[in-house]
């Protein structure tokens, strides 16, 4: 897949079939759709095409520093190329580009740029300025300038019953596993890894602390999970607290994670966390011999649920 930042950089003498959409979370519903688009694309002899936008609408036109996003713009990147995808479009969202008609959009983008021949498209979408156009407009412009418009109808999409509200709200709730079956893959955090209080290491738990750069990026209920990573290579699995330590009376969250049976520094590396299981819910203990014994126990459990799911 090749990722290409602006339309107006894409040039192929061949034809494309093509979607468009926010797609946070690549969930199983996006899946379904963007593996049709592929699966036609090859079939027809033609190249398959996302277009997506980024900052989000919201953070451009709204302000919106409340925004929660499944992915950062790389992992969605990421997940799309497990797709087979062929070209990848990540167009910057401006409010000038907000602006552009949809007929502006059809004729100078779809049609001038990315050489569209069919484009595949959910039933409630809506594009172009203040959101103006639709399906049945597209169906118009479609004749105009010769290319097919397929709509995934209502109930295709709906039957999925997946949607991404639905995942950040599982998310929220630590309800990791139903997140992670809506998604088809484990929810990831992405972050540098970071100088700490190194008060894990002084009770027999180091762990490595993660900055996850990105603001919009939606973090989960706070709590313990049972995490891996991939590190040197190798599948390295552990346990990682969410939250603000109360007990040693943090005043800040933090993403701390131990690994189990690994002791490398991994000061400024950049690591993927996959969230595996949601151990339980972050507490305040009488006392740090407390907090030991309990992360004892989260241990073996963490321990149990890996052998369980290798």
């Amino acid at each position: 897949m090749e990722i290409i930042k602006n339309s107006s950089n894409f040039s192929s003498s061949e034809q494309t079939f093509v979607t468009i959409g926010t797609f946070d979370g690549v969930h199983y519903g996006h899946q379904q759709i963007i593996e049709k688009l592929v699966s036609e694309a090859k079939k027809a002899n033609k190249k398959s095409v996302v277009l997506t936008f980024f900052p989000h609408p919201r953070m451009v036109l709204q302000k919106d520093n409340s925004l929660e996003l499944i992915n950062t713009i790389d992992e969605r990147a990421t997940l799309l190329e497990k797709t087979g995808l062929d070209y990848l479009i990540i167009h910057p969202f401006s409010k000038e580009f907000s602006k552009m008609s949809a007929l502006e959009f059809v004729r100078d983008i779809l049609v001038n740029q990315l050489n569209i021949s069919k484009l595949i498209i959910g039933y409630d979408h809506h594009f172009g300025k203040n959101r103006e156009g639709n399906i049945t407009q597209l169906s118009e412009y479609s004749h105009v300038y010769d290319f097919i418009v397929e709509e995934i109808p209502a109930q295709d999409i709906d039957s999925v019953s997946v949607s991404s509200t639905k995942v950040r709200r599982a998310l929220h709730a630590g309800s990791l596993k139903t997140a992670n079956n809506y998604l088809g893959y484990n929810f990831m955090l992405n972050g540098t890894v970071v100088n700490g209080k190194k008060l894990g290491g002084t009770i027999g738990y180091p762990t490595a602390n993660i900055d996850v750069k990105e603001t919009y990026k939606l973090i989960p209920k706070t709590g313990v999970y049972v995490v891996k990573s991939t590190l040197d290579k190798k599948i390295v699995f552990g346990m990682m607290n969410i939250g603000s330590r109360p007990t040693v009376d943090g005043n800040h969250q933090t993403i701390e994670v131990h690994f189990f049976d690994f002791n490398q520094d991994l000061y400024n590396q950049n690591l993927t966390i996959e969230l595996m299981y949601f151990l339980r819910d972050e507490h305040k203990f009488d006392s740090i011999d407390s907090l030991v014994h309990q992360l004892k126990k989260d241990e073996e459990t963490a321990r149990n649920y890996i052998l369980k799911n290798l």
